[in-house]
This record gives C-alpha cells, sequence and structure tokens, in this order.
C-alpha cells in the first residue's frame, strides 16, 4: 500500500478529518473544527494527513505558538485500522521536515503519561524530552480518555537536536543511562480491569514525576522493553 503523506488541500479534506478525530477519540470528546483549521492553515499552523488509495488514515494538526521558532503540535490521531502502519511517525517526520524548511526548532505538545504507546512513539522514537507536569490539565474527560484525572505532561521536541536528527535517519538508540520510573504496559486493560488500581498508578507516577522536575531532572528516554521511563 503506497502511503502520502501531505498538507490537506480542501474544506472537504478539513471535514474528513473531523470524521477521523470522532473516530479516533470517541463522539464524546469534541473534534477540532474544520473552519478553524483552515484559518490557522492560513496563518502558518500545519493541518497533514496520511492518504491511501484517496483516504485520510492519519491526521497531524500544529500552529504557531508565541515564540517565534516555537509550534505547537494539538493533535495526532490514526485510525484503528491502520495502526501497525507506523502512521503517527512518519506524519511526525513530516512535520519535522515542515517546520525545519519554516525556522521552526522546537516543537512541543501534551500527552498522558501513562500510556506506554505514547510515550514510546514520543520519547523511545522521536527523542522528544520532558521537564513539565499538569495536573488534571482537560479536567474530566470523555471517550477514550475517560476514567482518570487527565493528567500531561510537556513533550519537547527539538527538531536539530543530534539524537533528533540520528534517529530521523533511521538510527534506534538504546535507553541511555539513569533512573527508571515504570508505568503500565497498558493501561486501558488496567482501568477495564481494575479502576482503582488505575488510578493508583496515575497517581503514583504524578507523584514520582513532579518529585523529579522538581528537581530539575527530567524525562530523557523510554525503555519499551520494560515500559518505563529513564530520568536525567
Amino acid at each position: 500500500m503506497t502511503v502520502e503523506l501531505r498538507e490537506l488541500a480542501s474544506l472537504t479534506e478539513l471535514k474528513e478529518a473531523e470524521t477521523l478525530q470522532q473516530r479516533v477519540w470517541g463522539e464524546g470528546d469534541k473534534p477540532d473544527n474544520s473552519d478553524i483549521m483552515l484559518a490557522i492553515q492560513h496563518e502558518g499552523g500545519l493541518v497533514a494527513g496520511a492518504f491511501a488509495d484517496g483516504r485520510m488514515l492519519g491526521f497531524l494538526f500544529a500552529f504557531p505558538s508565541a515564540t517565534p521558532g516555537v509550534q505547537h503540535s494539538h493533535r495526532l490521531a490514526v485510525l484503528p485500522e491502520a495502526r501497525g502502519m507506523r502512521l503517527g511517525a512518519r506524519l511526525k517526520w513530516f512535520q519535522r521536515d515542515w517546520g525545519l524548511a519554516r525556522g521552526v526548532r522546537l516543537v512541543r505538545w501534551t500527552y498522558d503519561p501513562i500510556r506506554a504507546v505514547n510515550a514510546g512513539l514520543n520519547i523511545a522514537g522521536l527523542g522528544a524530552v520532558s521537564t513539565t507536569y499538569h495536573c488534571d490539565y482537560y479536567g474530566p474527560m470523555e471517550g477514550i480518555n475517560a476514567g482518570l484525572p487527565s493528567d500531561r505532561i510537556v513533550a519537547d521536541w527539538h527538531l536539530d537536536a543530534p539524537g533528533v536528527a540520528a534517529r530521523a535517519d533511521g538510527a534506534r538508540p538504546a535507553p541511555p543511562e539513569g533512573t527508571r520510573i515504570a508505568i503500565p504496559r497498558d493501561i486501558d486493560a488496567l482501568i477495564a480491569a481494575d479502576p482503582q488500581a488505575a488510578l493508583t498508578a496515575r497517581l503514583a507516577l504524578r507523584d514520582a514525576l513532579l518529585s523529579t522536575f522538581g528537581e530539575g531532572r527530567g524525562i530523557i528516554g523510554f525503555d519499551t522493553r520494560t515500559a518505563e521511563y529513564v530520568i536525567g
């Protein structure tokens, strides 16, 4: 299957992105509106998709921040049936090329630190780091995010950092040395089986990372084999 990565090119495609968001996050999670995305795209934001046979399988939405050269990456979504094709990573590398060509050197976004799949992509796969924790950032949420406080960390992706550049060229560095903090391998399964244990895991990770960040240390890696953050 041939996959094309490109910016969205019409209001029809932007509306298709709304539908994709609803399929990925659930009906209770409101999608980013096509009109807003169109306006932001015209003002220098990035709205991109992964397409196969004319169908959108993945979607990425990012916009400029108040700091020159810094972009905020707001949404990344891949349809369930297209997972396993590495479309999330491919869209992020498309974003890196797009940003570097336009003077962007740092991309930031939030993600749920207790989701091992996301940590594997953001930290291990892309080479992002983190030193910022937000407790219950979005308040109560619905859809796939229901069930736990909406804690988030900020991923800082330095596009021209040596480790990021090496990954862009296909390298897969081993996790660095450092203190380790474990997370559940599958938080959704844990929520379904034992909601109280899932909440306990959330709060334990919150305490560990708040303490770590408060000491001036940060997340510098993630070991996908053991589902552990590496702290340095």
